[in-house]
């Protein structure tokens, strides 16, 4: 089928097999997560929707209606996902709101760059869009996938006017030297479509500062038991956990959260938890779901997806 770029619609947490249905993490059974073979999440593919009117159409042009709403300043606490991601027993990422932590602020494109150095991951972010990410590589310039392209940009062109912030300790693996970024991502300046082994910015980016061949299209077999965890928080007390078989498919998923928002998240957390309405005759009883069998092992079968080494 080759290394296509398609649309898989992503399946609700409702869909996804579980042995969590309460959100207290257990080892009793595997959680599994989505597996996107064929999907693209390149956040400038997904023009948003404008903004509907209570009938379903579009809002008037003017007229009596109420104006719309001011876009409220972006706040990371209220529209981003605390989470870790676990590779077996080991944390390999973590976006945590933990006081005391700075990792999270954002700054205009122009403060952002007094912060950067050469060799600094850089992310984009905006209410209701995919983060971007992207290689810092001195000269006000940075190296990222935009449009199913590696192009070299000025930090501010990158932005399109998004908050930014540094974020080289949210992965925990170990980095590269500052040079061998640079030129990681500088080698790659040009590549597009079938060329690129990279499925989103963050991949590509994280590739260029981490060096590690599962950040890559195809990087892992998707086979046996999935070793990798995304924990979501609920809350201090409660979290939920969905497993994967590969590190690309846990970015996707992951990437997803952050893009529709975490009261969406939650919301979708909580209708999979709790799913069962009353039925006739149980008033205001409020009925929850049991904990599903464990599911089958997963098939060994491999998508024919090729992927380009670099």
């Amino acid at each position: 089928m080759g290394n296509q770029v398609e649309k898989l619609t992503h399946l609700s947490y409702k869909e996804v097999p579980t042995a969590d249905p309460t959100g207290v993490d257990r080892d009793d059974g595997p959680r599994i997560g989505v597996s996107y073979i064929f999907s693209n999440d390149d956040e400038d593919m997904e023009p948003q929707p404008p903004p509907q009117g209570p009938d379903g159409g579009g809002l008037p042009d003017g007229g009596d209606g109420p104006p719309p709403p001011q876009p409220q300043p972006y706040d990371p606490r209220l529209h981003e996902v605390e989470c870790s991601v676990f590779y077996r027993d080991e944390c390999i990422y973590q976006k945590s709101f933990a006081p005391g932590s700075a990792v999270l602020s954002t700054y205009t494109p122009e403060n952002l760059l007094n912060k950067c150095k050469p060799g600094d991951l850089v992310e984009f972010v905006s209410q209701a869009q995919y983060p971007h990410w992207a290689v810092y590589v001195g000269n006000f310039q940075v190296v990222h996938l935009h449009r199913l392209e590696v192009i070299n940009s000025f930090l501010t062109d990158a932005s399109q006017g998004r908050r930014g912030r540094v974020v080289n300790d949210l992965y925990r693996y170990k980095p590269l030297s500052p040079s061998a970024v640079v030129r990681n991502a500088l080698a790659h300046v040009g590549a597009k479509e079938r060329e690129l082994s990279w499925r989103n910015s963050e991949s590509f980016a994280a590739w260029c500062r981490y060096g590690k061949r599962e950040f890559k299209i195809g990087g892992e077999l998707r086979i046996g038991k999935q070793p990798y965890r995304l924990q979501i928080q609920l809350s201090a007390q409660r979290s939920h956990t969905l497993e994967f078989q590969s590190l690309e498919d846990l970015i996707m998923e992951k990437r997803r959260n952050d893009q529709i928002g975490r009261a969406a998240v939650l919301q979708e957390l909580a209708t999979h938890l709790h799913p069962a309405e009353p039925e006739e005759g149980d008033g205001n009883l409020a009925r929850t779901t049991p904990p599903p069998r464990r599911p089958p092992a997963p098939s060994s079968e491999e998508e024919d997806g090729e992927a380009v080494a670099h």
